[in-house]
């Protein structure tokens, strides 16, 4: 009876801390698109260039990851 109830706060431990985790990563990549939105903005020569900026920081990691993957020749 006392292992099972080590083995469950075991796993109850390890669940909260992949959360928590998790936020992070989330405020973090948050944080890399509203950065990118603002410089995109501020770079704009126009409306238009502002709008295609916005759109530019929604997939700015993709953009990033192709890139490097185009570097490396993979």
């Amino acid at each position: 009876m006392e292992k099972e109830k080590t083995e469950c706060c075991n796993h109850k431990k390890w669940q909260n801390s992949k959360a928590s985790v998790s936020a992070g990563t989330g405020a973090v990549y948050c944080l890399g698109i509203i950065g990118a939105a603002v410089y995109y903005i501020q770079t704009a020569p126009n409306f238009m260039g502002g709008v295609v900026g916005v759109l530019k920081a929604l997939v700015w990691p993709a953009m990033l990851v192709y890139k490097l993957l185009e570097f490396l020749k993979m």
